[in-house]
């Protein structure tokens, strides 16, 4: 007993079909049943019906029958090259692409028909009835096709192992052009949903996203491969993870930054143009990117943040504000009278309050301290402006008026001073002289 019986009976029994098991081992079923018999004489026990065994050369010369034997020349049916015939050649090199360009003239004749059938229902006319039907998808078609005709065609075995095979990497080889074509339509899609507002900063993002999709696409195309070639893809698979968790360890810094970019851009945290202060740099963003983040100070230098810091930090977005903030401190001279400071609280409360820039919800003007060298007087308020150039145009007049009104009233804005107050020593009087 040997093991390769073993093997043919071990097929033979799963199979259940002596053609299917003779495919599978890459024999003839006649050679099979050969060493099926041989492995019964060791035994000394039936494994199969003699009218099982006794079938297989007829089975086997079923199979071999070629309906279309009559209708083409005898040399293309007996001639073989590689193991096939002549005949099974001439159908790869002429009959895929002849049932390729009928796939074309279908998706020529359909397409429009589908188009006008779009712009009836949906009243648009978005499809322009060219790409319809995709190449992918043709050869998908294609492979239907073929495997169709081969399972009909009354084929010999091996002819017909041959096209289930050849229709079988067509699909898978389609199926997985066309996945990588529908992830770049849905990158199109995305894009233009959020508008070219926002194209800059996500398009690196989206860039990244299409690529790692296709790399899952192309991987599950690898392994259906493998199943059908009967591959077992689990040690690959653990060495793959092995080495993802070591290029993992190796790049936990970059990986960290470019989640920290990702997070940023999801949450629109931080745009292009936006003028922000990050820890001590102040400036405005030129490129938000998917490891680091590049401002541009107030000097016309650019700083660039990796995205994680960026991440973990507090973020003060200063060209975000809706209001801007007056709040001037006066300092009014110490001789300035009670009748002068309530004068001067009166004409700054009626100056903002006859501004419609101002919001008059948040107006305040208090006489709020008694200071080293100063009478302060607050001025509270939030001024409705575009953005800083804005705002500084409209406190510049602002300020103007309330030194007008400071000096109306006959006072004057104080400044840092200390008064000194001295005497001068009183002469020692001089003793009575005694009268002689």
């Amino acid at each position: 007993m040997e093991l390769h019986q073993l093997r043919c009976f071990v097929a033979a029994a799963e199979q259940l079909h002596f053609g299917h098991a003779a495919q599978q081992l890459q024999m003839l079923p006649s050679a099979l049943g050969r060493q099926i018999r041989l492995l019964e004489e060791d035994l000394g026990t039936r494994l199969f019906a003699r009218t099982t065994l006794a079938a297989v050369p007829d089975l086997y010369e079923e199979v071999s029958l070629i309906s279309i034997d009559g209708a083409v020349p005898q040399f293309l049916v007996r001639t073989r090259l590689g193991g096939l015939r002549l005949f099974d050649w001439l159908a790869v090199l002429l009959g895929l692409p002849l049932l390729y360009l009928l796939m074309v003239l279908l998706n020529r004749l359909l397409s429009p028909a589908i188009a006008m059938a779009w712009r009836g229902m949906s009243g648009r006319s978005g499809l322009t009835g060219r790409d319809l039907l995709p190449t992918p998808a043709r050869l998908i078609l294609l492979a239907i096709a073929v495997h169709w005709l081969a399972s009909v065609v009354r084929l010999p075995l091996f002819a017909r192992q041959f096209w289930f095979s050849t229709s079988v990497l067509i699909a898978i080889a389609s199926s997985v052009w066309l996945g990588i074509l529908f992830n770049g339509v849905g990158e199109q899609l995305i894009r233009r949903r959020l508008g070219a507002s926002h194209m800059t900063a996500v398009a690196s993002l989206l860039r990244l996203a299409r690529r790692f999709a296709d790399i899952i696409v192309i991987f599950v195309g690898v392994l259906v491969l493998f199943r059908r070639l009967s591959i077992d893809p689990t040690p690959a698979l653990a060495g793959l993870g092995v080495g993802g968790i070591a290029v993992a360890l190796a790049a936990q810094k970059t990986l960290e930054n470019v989640i920290g970019g990702m997070s940023l851009i999801f949450d629109r945290a931080v745009t292009e143009g936006d003028f922000l202060k990050v820890g001590e740099t102040v400036g405005s963003v030129d490129h938000v990117g998917l490891r680091s983040t590049r401002i541009r100070t107030l000097d016309r230098t650019v700083v660039t943040v990796p995205n994680s810091q960026i991440a973990n930090m507090s973020l003060e977005t200063l060209s975000a504000r809706d209001t801007f903030w007056f709040h001037p401190i006066v300092g009014l001279r110490y001789e300035t009278t009670s009748e002068q400071l309530k004068a001067i609280l009166s004409d700054l409360r009626a100056l903002l309050a006859d501004r419609t820039d101002v919001d008059q919800e948040t107006l305040r003007v208090r006489f709020v301290r008694m200071n080293v060298y100063s009478l302060d007087v607050e001025i509270f308020a939030y001024l409705r402006a575009r953005d800083w150039d804005h705002f500084l145009e409209l406190q510049e007049p602002l300020l103007f008026a309330v030194m007008e009104i400071v000096r109306n009233a006959g006072t004057d804005i104080a400044f840092p001073s200390q008064t000194l107050y001295s005497t001068l020593p009183q002469p020692a009087a001089e003793p009575p002289s005694r009268a002689s």
